[in-house]
């Protein structure tokens, strides 16, 4: 027969879980810096999900598929039902460490599977039975009820690594940013993108190379946009997603990179 102590154990941990999903108390709306994640399923992440990612850090939310402010644990994601560890976690803990002031949202928009094409006014992936680009300005605007948009980390770019897409990308993708930026009011909205995965087991074609080469390019040329080194990360077994360790890893560089775009110091309490 278990004791009264032991059935008050069992209950906290069947109620522990649902805590975590309950609404977060939020801070002034200026202190509520909010990063739109956006992408295919590098972004969504699918790295194994271990205790570390379901422990909530102080100042670090996500917004719930319902809507709500929620601690942000992994999976962030809820676009297909093996979401895992992706970057923006990681990220966001280092921009919470950055800004000791400040509370950090995250908005979880990307689409496994999805090609550029999808991310486009009225836009439908079939994958996930979703408007990418509609959707993703919608859960914007409502986390701009309540904070303001400091970024958007992009990962996107296997699905167009292909004959008939990668010649267009580069074009694409800039009117993508442009979209973006205009849609939320911030025509100088930084803009991170993040790598390809580099796998020595599945070496590039050169279709994949030249949608890495549009990404440099744009990185390069257009103001407040930063490009996230992949290199040394390795994958899951499947070869094509980012593996756990590596998903944190690249979260701290997207931050570094946020970082040096907007010309800050990655030192905690620079302002």
């Amino acid at each position: 027969m278990k004791t009264p102590l032991a059935i008050f154990i069992v209950i906290l941990g069947l109620l522990a879980p649902a805590r975590a999903q309950d609404a977060a108390p939020l801070p002034a709306k200026e202190d509520f810096y909010i990063f739109i994640l956006a992408g295919q399923s590098n972004m969504a992440g699918r790295g194994k999900v271990e205790a570390q990612d379901k422990v909530p850090q102080p100042r670090v939310l996500m917004l719930s598929k319902q809507g709500k402010w929620v601690p942000a644990v992994d999976p962030v994601h809820y676009d297909k039902s093996v979401a895992g560890v992706g970057p923006g976690r990681t990220f966001a803990m280092a921009m919470a460490e950055q800004y000791p002031d400040a509370t950090i949202g995250l908005v979880p928009t990307a689409c496994g599977g999805s090609s550029i094409t999808s991310w486009v006014p009225g836009g439908y992936h079939e994958q996930t039975k979703s408007h990418p680009y509609d959707d993703a300005m919608k859960r914007a605007q409502r986390a701009m009820q309540d904070g303001t948009v400091k970024g958007i980390l992009w990962h996107q770019g296997e699905a167009d690594g292909k004959p008939d897409r990668s010649a267009a990308y580069e074009e694409n993708l800039r009117a993508l940013i442009e979209r973006f930026r205009a849609g939320l009011g911030q025509p100088e909205l930084p803009f991170i993108i993040g790598q390809l995965g580099q796998f020595p087991a599945k070496p590039w074609n050169q279709h994949r190379k030249t949608v890495d080469a549009a990404q440099q390019k744009i990185a390069a040329d257009t103001p407040n946009t930063g490009f996230v080194s992949s290199d040394g990360l390795t994958p899951n077994s499947d070869n094509v997603h980012f593996d756990a360790e590596s998903q944190r890893e690249f979260g701290r560089r997207y931050a570094e990179v946020y970082l040096e775009v907007i010309g800050e110091e990655g030192a905690s309490g620079a302002q």
